[in-house]
């Protein structure tokens, strides 16, 4: 491989798949997003993930598998690129296994037991292929391209899910099984709110968008809130808290209170430069990250919380996708 040489990244979540090829200063050079539809079962939502992996590697200018020849298994050709790609980078919901692409039953996509991701993705574009976990990825990401000047980061993704990783002394933390950083499943209530990984208590299970809107459509039932009558959705409570309804504002106020109560822990026992916050609602802005902040900081032991601040990741919808470049990247020996 030359520096020159681009790589695919492909990014699984519960709510939205992506895929874009990006270069090795970070530069996205083709992006595309579609809806998971997690509902449609393992097979059907890999095979779109190939499509759009495809779409994206087209419409970069890839000239077909490997580094030459047709496309196989999923269209043809329809351009020449007068640099192939090097390799595929995949980011999914875990656990999984990093060593053998295997996904093994993420909460956020039901049914996918076993499913050999990474090597699905290696037959369908004839390119080493390498799978790590989301948001373990997306911190590499944060790390590698944001340019926060920062050698300890930790990077927390609220989205359909909630998850994390870690990045200590410039280096990716995975640990003794390789699923190191899983902080969305650190239990903060040993009592509380059944996870969808059969725990009780998680992070996951209180500040997840999912959790968020199931909470909301818990506590409206039989109110006159302005939720009521609604499909609710995260980004509706956050609406709605800012318009000033009760019920959505003591959700929201909940949610904020347990995710700063989390990042102050997280502060607490890695001592970071930073918190990252990406993912889905953290397009809410200051009306999340403010809160939290403020929360996390207070709480925090003074001398850890003095050497820290948390901020949002600068990637928006693309974090996935560096996540998933970077690691990509750092398997191929690339630092």
């Amino acid at each position: 491989m030359t520096q020159q040489q681009p790589v695919l990244a492909l990014d699984v979540g519960g709510t939205k798949l992506a895929a874009g090829v990006v270069a090795r200063d970070g530069t996205i050079q083709s992006y595309c997003q579609i809806e998971t539809a997690v509902g449609e079962g393992p097979t059907a939502v890999v095979k779109r993930l190939l499509d759009l992996g495809e779409q994206a590697a087209i419409e970069a200018g890839w000239s077909g598998r490997g580094s030459a020849g047709a496309v196989e298994a999923g269209g043809s050709s329809r351009g020449a690129a007068e640099v192939p790609l090097a390799a595929v980078g995949v980011g999914c919901g875990g656990p999984l296994d990093p060593a053998t692409g295997v996904i093994l039953g993420p909460p956020g996509l039901p049914g996918w037991d076993a499913v050999p991701l990474g090597a699905l993705v290696a037959e369908r574009f004839g390119l080493p292929t390498y799978v790590e976990n989301d948001a373990t990825a997306a911190a590499l990401g944060e790390y590698r391209w944001s340019g926060w000047g920062v050698e300890n980061l930790v990077y927390l993704t609220v989205s359909t899910g909630f998850g994390g990783g870690i990045v200590a002394s410039g280096k990716l933390f995975q640990g003794a099984a390789r699923q190191g950083g899983e902080l969305g499943h650190v239990v903060v209530d040993w009592q509380g709110r059944q996870c969808g990984c059969g725990a009780r208590g998680c992070a996951e299970a209180y500040v997840s968008g999912t959790s968020i809107a199931r909470r909301a459509a818990e506590a409206v039932a039989g109110s006159d809130s302005t939720l009521a009558g609604l499909a609710i959705t995260a980004k509706d409570v956050a609406d709605h808290a800012r318009a000033g309804d009760p019920i959505a504002r003591a959700v929201w106020d909940e949610t904020t209170a347990m995710l700063g109560r989390m990042v102050a822990v997280i502060i607490n026992v890695c001592e970071p430069e930073l918190v990252v916050l990406g993912g889905g609602v953290t397009r809410a802005g200051a009306q999340l990250l403010d809160p939290v902040r403020e929360a996390a900081l207070r709480q925090a032991m003074p001398p850890a919380a003095a050497a820290c601040d948390v901020v949002l990741s600068r990637h928006g919808e693309a974090v996935g996708v560096l996540g998933a470049a970077a690691i990509a990247y750092e398997r191929l020996g690339e630092s």
